[in-house]
């Protein structure tokens, strides 16, 4: 099973210097990119996360994340409803 503990630390280590992970930012970031609680009200289901988090896009680097690690992150994003 997924786990959302794991994927904050993966969206602290990867995702925070670009997004706005949690509620509050502890330094700034780059105008643009949306943060995670936009991210789990936008309405993407875990399917189109899991595919837009697959496949390098846009400006994001390619982290090639596991399919373990994608699924943690997922549960993560998907608790900040």
């Amino acid at each position: 099973p997924a786990d959302a503990t794991k994927g904050a630390q993966i969206a602290r280590q990867w995702c925070a210097n670009c997004h706005v992970i949690g509620g509050n930012p502890t330094a700034a970031v780059p105008q643009g990119p949306p943060t995670f609680p936009t991210i789990a009200r936008s309405g993407m289901t875990s399917d189109h996360l899991r595919a837009f988090l697959s496949h390098p896009h846009g400006a994001m680097p390619d982290l090639a994340l596991s399919r373990s690690e994608i699924d943690d992150l997922i549960a993560y994003i998907e608790g900040l409803h």
